[in-house]
C-alpha cells in the first residue's frame, strides 16, 4: 500500500532545504535542486526517494517519537552497507549524517537500485514453478554469500561468541520496555522461558542480517536474479542459522489461529503461493549448499518468531503513540497475539521445518 503525503507531511520528517545542501556537499555529482518522495511500504524506518537530476537515491531515517534502545539505528545500517558493498549483494552507500539537527534525525543516503521487491507479486518472466525454484535458490545463495564474507577483513567489529544468549536477553529486555507502552501478553513470557532453556551451541560466527526475507530483497524484472538485500538496521555478527530460521518463518503461509481468523486477509505473499518450494525444501537446499546442519532448527524458528513478535509489538507501540511509519501497523493489535499463538504451537508440537 502506498500514499501520497503532502509537502507539509514530508517536511515534518525531512527538512528538504537542509537536505539539498547536504546532498550537494556530500554526494558527488552535479549540484542542483532535489525532489523528495515518501515511500510507504515497510513498517520500520522512514524511507524516501530522493532525485537530483538523473541521479536516483534513497534516504533512510528513524520514525518520529521516542525510540527503544538499539531500534531504528540507521547509522548502523550505513556502516554495514559500507563494509559489505562489493562483498555481498547490498546497495551502494553514498553518505551518512549523524547530526540530527540537519533534517530532524540521523539519516543516510544510498544509490537506488532498479528491480522488483517481491512482496506480493512476482515478475511474469518467472511466474512459474521453474522460476519459483530459481527464485528460492537465489534467496539461499545470496544468504550463503553474505555468510561467507570475512567480516573481520571487511572492518566489521563484533563478538564471535554468545550471540544466542545475547539475542534472548536483548529481546526479552525490549519486551520489558515495550509492555508498559502497549499491553500485557502473558504467553510471551512462556516463549522467553523456553528459549532460555533450549539454547544450542552455535556454528562459527558470520554476518547476520537480522531481517532476511523476500520482501527485504530486490530482484531483476526479467530473470530470477537477486539484485540487493535491504534493511540492515539489525545486522550484527553472530549465528548464521538465526537468519535461516527467520527466513523460514516468513516463507510459508502461517497456520490459521483464532485471532487471525477473525481478520481475514486477501494478501498472499509471493512465497505462499501454490507451486513454490515449501519451508522444508528451503531448509534442505540450505543444508546441502552451506554444509551446516539444521538439527536445532526448532530453536532458531522459535527465536525468529519471538523476535518478529517483539518487532511488531514495537511497531504497534508507534501506532498507539501516533508515530508509525505505516498506518497498517494498526493490524498488529491482532497479528501479534496470533503470532504468539503460532509460536506456542510450534514449541509444543516440536515441528520446526514448516
Amino acid at each position: 500500500m502506498s500514499s501520497e503525503p503532502s509537502a507539509a507531511g514530508i517536511g515534518a520528517l525531512v527538512d528538504v532545504l537542509a537536505l539539498t545542501r547536504f546532498v550537494n556537499e556530500h554526494v558527488p555529482g552535479h549540484a542542483g535542486p532535489i525532489t523528495v518522495e515518501k515511500h510507504v511500504a515497510g513498517y520500520s524506518n522512514e524511507t524516501f526517494f530522493v532525485t537530483r537530476g538523473s541521479e536516483r537515491m534513497v534516504l533512510r531515517r528513524p520514525p518520529r517519537g521516542p525510540l527503544l534502545p538499539t531500534a531504528h539505528d540507521v547509522v548502523r545500517e550505513y556502516h554495514y552497507l559500507s563494509a559489505l558493498y562489493g562483498r555481498a549483494r547490498v546497495p551502494e552507500p553514498l553518505a551518512v549524517c549523524e547530526d540530527a539537527s540537519v533534517i530532524g534525525a540521523p539519516f543516510y543516503l544510498m544509490r537506488r537500485c532498479e528491480g522488483v521487491v517481491p512482496r506480493f507479486e512476482i515478475p511474469a518472466a518467472y511466474d512459474n514453478p521453474a522460476g519459483y525454484l530459481a527464485f528460492t535458490n537465489e534467496m539461499v545463495d545470496a544468504l550463503i554469500e553474505l555468510q561467507a564474507v570475512d567480516w573481520r577483513a571487511a572492518g566489521i567489529a563484533g563478538r564471535a561468541d554468545g550471540y544466542l544468549e545475547r539475542q534472548v536477553s536483548r529481546w526479552s529486555s525490549q519486551w520489558e520496555l515495550t509492555r508498559p507502552r502497549t499491553r500485557e501478553l502473558p504467553d510471551l513470557d512462556r516463549i522467553t522461558a523456553w528459549l532460555r532453556q533450549h539454547i544450542p551451541e552455535s556454528p562459527a560466527a558470520t554476518v547476520v542480517h537480522g531481517d532476511y526475507k523476500a520482501d527485504n530483497t530486490m530482484f531483476e524484472a526479467g530473470r530470477p536474479r537477486l539484485v540487493a538485500i535491504f534493511d540492515w538496521e539489525m545486522a550484527t555478527i553472530g549465528d548464521p542459522l538465526a537468519d535461516v530460521g527467520y527466513l523460514l518463518n516468513q516463507w510459508d503461509a502461517p497456520e490459521p489461529v483464532a485471532a487471525a481468523e477473525a481478520h481475514p486477509s486477501s494478501v498472499v505473499r509471493v512465497t505462499h503461493r501454490d507451486g513454490f518450494p515449501r519451508g522444508v525444501d528451503v531448509a534442505a537446499i540450505y543444508e546441502a549448499k552451506s554444509g551446516r546442519s539444521l538439527e536445532n532448527l526448532l530453536f532458531y524458528r522459535v527465536l525468529a518468531a519471538y523476535k518478529s513478535i517483539l518487532i511488531r509489538e514495537g511497531l504497534y507501540m508507534h501506532f498507539i503513540e501516533g508515530t508509525a511509519a505505516n498506518e497498517l501497523a494498526a493490524e498488529f493489535e491482532w497479528r501479534v497475539p496470533a503470532d504468539i499463538a503460532r509460536a506456542i504451537h510450534m514449541m509444543e508440537q516440536g515441528t520446526p521445518r514448516g
